[in-house]
């Protein structure tokens, strides 16, 4: 007998009509109208089952400190971290652990069960390091979460800034970190590029680095990344975050950056909701938006995915762990709005993260994890138009969260007596 047996499922590649069965925690089958006796049958009524989100780049080390000591009134980069730096001093490990707990239960909700988050190593105490090294324990049962060694401050800023990043490897942090356009000079950025490129190298470690969040267009630390990826052999391995510069490039450069960016076959992750509200905030009108180039690097090959970044932080007061308004922003800004388009931001924050984070064992398919998610939606394009409701989520097979399905009652005469907003179709 199986363990579960979900029935009348629509897949995101459009098939339709699926059941998928489980066993022991992993996907048994996928076929078309599959019946089986099993311990639990959920008849998904021919709703959209995904393979469940995944965030890409976070900061879980500050989520949920919203106005803590203060807000960020400028709503500028440069002013949140400022405003980390005040708020650095005043951390606990209870209350650091406490909040990315509470953010983990908002993730779990939401289908979100993997994230990417980078953690602050420029205090010589790594602090926020050994504290999410604790909630990474923590959530493994139900969250597969990897860990970033950032120096927010600069790694060759920072007194110390490159031991400390050292340290925080040591202790076990996954992916080495970086914030090339922070440090002091356009040189040294590059130089810092270089070292940690090494580093990874040498260490084995995948790389994922804050790279030219600016409206500059001359800050170009992307290239470098791409070269000493190549030149290391990387390929595959680095990931470029946030790139806003490129939206205020000119096109005869970035024709050329994108190639040397496939070469190195570099990942990019984009952060719509947080890329549109801190960028452009020196212009008057016409005010860029700053999200990089979402629809031209996908053409060229690259993997591009969708990431939160920021929820109730100092950089951005909103947010509440749903990939799915990320996509829905991102989708918006880079007028993605063909049938075509709509899918890709929809593989933007599932296969596309997954595959930048080195997940085994994601998708619906045989041998895969039985991790899901059930929406209240009939595709993947309807999910997004609704940011669709979670009805079930499911992590190796045992059912972690559900919400139930979004049904308003209407009084108006001569009209049904509920809606749901789906479509007809």
């Amino acid at each position: 007998m199986l363990d579960l047996l979900i029935r009348n499922a629509s897949l995101p590649d459009g098939r339709k009509n699926m059941s998928v069965a489980v066993q022991d925690g992993k996907i048994a089958e996928v076929s078309e109208g599959l019946q089986a006796p099993a311990a639990e049958v959920v008849d998904a009524q021919g709703l959209l089952l995904s393979p469940p989100f995944v965030d890409p780049h976070f900061h879980m080390d500050a989520t949920l400190s919203y106005g803590m000591p203060r807000v960020n009134e400028s709503g500028t980069l440069l002013e949140g971290i400022a405003l980390w730096g005040e708020l650095k001093p005043q951390l606990t490990h209870e209350a650091l652990v406490e909040r990315a707990l509470a953010y983990c239960d908002w993730a779990v909700a939401r289908g979100l069960l993997a994230i990417r988050s980078h953690v602050d190593t420029s205090d010589p105490s790594l602090l926020p390091v050994e504290a999410m090294l604790d909630v990474q324990k923590r959530v493994a049962p139900y969250i597969d979460l990897q860990l970033v060694a950032f120096p927010q401050d600069g790694v060759l800023r920072t007194p110390g800034g490159l031991d400390n990043l050292k340290r925080a490897l040591d202790l076990g942090v996954d992916v080495v970190g970086g914030i090339p356009h922070f440090e002091r000079t356009m040189a040294d950025g590059a130089e810092s590029v270089r070292i940690l490129c090494e580093l990874a190298a040498e260490r084995g470690k995948l790389v994922d680095m804050h790279c030219d969040e600016s409206d500059d267009p001359m800050s170009r630390h992307v290239e470098t990344l791409a070269y000493h990826t190549q030149r290391l052999g990387l390929q595959g391995r680095v990931t470029g975050s946030h790139l806003t510069s490129m939206h205020s490039m000119d096109n005869y450069y970035v024709s050329k950056l994108m190639a040397l960016m496939a070469e190195a076959q570099l990942g990019v992750v984009s952060n719509p909701l947080i890329n549109i509200t801190i960028q452009g905030r020196h212009d008057t009108y016409p005010k860029r938006r700053g999200m990089t180039r979402v629809p031209e690097l996908m053409a060229a090959g690259l993997t591009v995915a969708f990431g939160h970044d920021c929820v109730m932080d100092p950089w951005y007061s909103l947010g509440s762990g749903d990939a799915l308004e990320v996509a829905n922003m991102g989708l918006h800004v880079a007028q993605m709005t063909s049938r075509a388009g709509m899918q890709q931001c929809f593989d933007a924050i599932t296969c596309n993260p997954a595959r930048l984070l080195g997940l085994q064992g994601y998708g619906i398919e045989k041998g895969a994890h039985a991790d899901f998610v059930l929406l209240h939606a009939k595709d993947p394009v309807e999910a997004l138009r609704l940011k669709a409701t979670r009805l079930g989520v499911w992590r190796r097979g045992q059912r972690i969260a559900s919400t139930p399905a979004p049904v308003a009652t209407l009084n108006v005469p001569g009209r049904p007596g509920s809606t749901t907003l789906l479509s007809a179709r």
